[in-house]
């Protein structure tokens, strides 16, 4: 039979704290539009991200991608950082 490869959700977002060992906080921000009134708003949801490396600072923009579950919390792993902090 033919493999299939998974298609893996990759988001980016901002890094919000580093506290813990060898995971970081990503804040997620989406814009999405009302149902009804048609006005657009932002959605924020905040990740915890495997940083096996622990290159990623507060602050910066990374790119994190959807694996099996690490933890009860940790769904993601970080793939790079985009952009360092401000």
């Amino acid at each position: 039979m033919s493999e299939t490869k998974k298609i893996l959700r990759q988001l980016t977002g901002e890094v919000v704290s580093t506290k813990m060992d060898k995971t970081i906080i990503v804040k997620v921000e989406r814009v999405v539009k009302h149902k009804i009134y048609g006005k657009q708003f932002s959605v924020s949801k905040r990740y915890k991200v495997h940083d096996a490396t622990k290159q990623a600072n507060l602050g910066n923009i990374v790119l994190i991608e959807q694996c099996r579950p690490l933890s009860k919390d940790k769904r993601f792993r970080l793939i790079k950082v985009l952009k360092d902090r401000k």
